[in-house]
């Protein structure tokens, strides 16, 4: 074994910041997006925010005075053309300047060399690359009057007072409340609310007396009697460690103790999952409609009171982009953004501005560095913008039937029939499809949603498993409760339809749709 020093020469694929942050902001909700612009505001100076609409209103009619009297060409671009989002329709324009074409993502990440090389040509460390910007051409896009891309219209419709959500109570909350305002004995108050704050969604505790009691450095029996009080509170049931226990208590609390119901929940709780109704009547002497009668009052009860009072935080689902069609008559869909209220960036004039005046080499490095930082944002923030709007013309165009008649009409599409559809890796659709809201006339929707697997029937045509799914569901809301359909039967019957599918395959689907099978389906008599 010795030690040595060796040199080698390799190639590696490197993720820029840059290429780091387009790639999160991808996978970004509107929310998300709208707190990281917020963030970066308060971080970078030289970002800003543009002013109220009449300010920029304002400001664009100035600069448009100044560009008609110096007869400007080149700088803000051509006069847009009629219909295009530079336009209104009092004849009015914004404006609006397109975003330089990004660079390529490949490019971005590849570093090589130890010469100091990338790709074919090398670097003239002699010369500043931030005196080589041209800023006429550069950052255009990102002055006054706002930055705002030119290709994707946005809906100035701001959210609803129905879309902002509160936090409702959690169950530990709700019990704790109860807990405060009860008449419990006080040394039971600790114990009880250690009990529970070992409650799991469901409103089971999984930990032993033993186990609370050292916690609370107080006797099992105290921890016992904190339990049941627990137990009693709303909803009932809580605290419990099997169904068994919580029902029970929900029949002592109805004061139902002395019914049947009891002793079949105590001592016949298996027989009457599995429905053994005759079984059971032989067993324990009882005609079957006084089982039935008894069957019908136990699912009245909650076997799980906690999720009533779910601790999950509530979801506010905002449609990013629009899916509409102008005209009725119109085959065509217009896809547009929604303005989601966060706020329109620029790069500040001044800071620009100083950069040509005295200052300090520290203070044109700052500044430098910054203005890197905000056009790197602003860029990512178009191309975030760009891709959304590819995978979703995309996807139009492969589900119109799906648009117009609904989900019975859905076609099989994967993610990768997008990614070479549009030219983009599957890694990158998957992202922008991931937590991304449409609003279409089928209502709103996740664009992952549009993408479903698909199967070949008889005829050779390629079928929606969501498809098949609707047909399983309905098959079994058209059975007789009394006599439900079997899995072997819902396989007959899609064959006649020409899809063959294994009894597996249809449990499968079945039980990912969450519908219980035939025996629990059937409606005792």
């Amino acid at each position: 074994m010795s030690l040595k020093l060796t040199t080698s020469l390799s190639q590696r694929l490197v993720l820029t910041p840059q290429l780091r942050q387009r790639i999160e902001m991808l996978q970004m909700t509107s929310l998300e997006l709208t707190d990281l612009i917020q963030q970066q505001l308060l971080e970078n100076p030289v970002l800003e925010e543009v002013p109220s609409q009449e300010e920029v209103q304002e400001l664009a009619e100035k600069v448009l005075d100044h560009l008609a009297s110096s007869d400007a060409d080149a700088s803000f671009g051509e006069a847009p053309e009629a219909g295009s989002p530079a336009t209104n329709g009092s004849g009015d324009a914004d404006v609006v300047a397109s975003m330089p074409a990004p660079e390529s993502e490949i490019g971005d990440a590849v570093h090589t060399g130890e010469g100091g090389e990338e790709g074919d040509g090398g670097i003239d460390e002699s010369r500043d690359a931030f005196e080589e910007i041209d800023f006429g051409r550069e950052f255009q896009d990102y002055l006054d009057p706002g930055y705002k891309t030119q290709e994707i219209e946005y809906k100035e419709d701001a959210p609803t007072f129905e879309q902002f959500l509160t936090r409702p109570p959690s169950l530990a909350e709700h019990l704790e409340w109860q807990l405060h305002m009860s008449t419990i004995d006080a040394e039971l108050v600790d114990p009880a609310i250690c009990v529970i704050g070992n409650l799991n969604a469901d409103g089971r505790l999984g930990a032993t007396n033993e186990e609370m009691a050292a916690m609370e450095n107080v006797s099992e029996e105290t921890m016992e009697k904190a339990r049941q009080a627990v137990m009693r509170l709303d909803p009932v049931g809580c605290g419990a460690r099997d169904v068994k226990e919580c029902l029970l208590v929900q029949l002592e609390v109805l004061g139902e103790t002395d019914r049947l119901a009891s002793k079949l929940i105590s001592e016949h709780l298996a027989d009457l999952q599995q429905h053994k109704l005759p079984h059971l009547s032989k067993q324990i002497g009882v005609d079957v409609e006084v089982l039935v009668e008894e069957l019908q009052f136990i699912r009245t009860l909650d076997p799980y009171p906690g999720r009533r009072y779910s601790s999950e935080e509530p979801i506010l689902i905002s449609p990013e982009i629009y899916i509409e069609k102008l005209d009725e008559n119109d085959d065509e869909y217009v896809i547009y953004f929604a303005d989601d209220g966060s706020p329109r960036l620029r790069v500040s004039a001044q800071y620009q501005q100083m950069l040509s005046q005295g200052v300090s080499n520290e203070t044109k490095s700052f500044i430098r560095e910054k203005m890197r930082s905000a056009v790197d944002l602003l860029r990512n923030i178009e191309h975030r913008r760009q891709t959304i709007y590819k995978v979703v013309e995309s996807i139009v165009q492969r589900q119109k039937d799906f648009l117009d008649h609904g989900v019975q009409h859905i076609k099989p599409m994967m993610l990768k029939d997008i990614a070479e559809d549009i030219g983009m890796h599957l890694s990158t659709v998957s992202r922008v499809v991931n937590r991304k809201y449409a609003h279409t006339p089928q209502g709103v929707i996740e664009l992952r949603r549009f993408f479903t697997e698909g199967m070949l029937n008889e005829d050779g045509e390629e079928i929606s498993t969501r498809i098949i799914k609707l047909q399983i569901k309905k098959l079994i809301e058209e059975e007789d409760s009394h006599n439900p359909i079997t899995d072997d039967q819902v396989v007959k019957i899609l064959a006649k339809d020409g899809i063959k599918l294994s009894r597996r395959t249809v449990a499968k689907y079945r039980d990912q749709m969450q519908i219980p099978g035939s025996r629990e389906r059937r409606a005792v008599v």
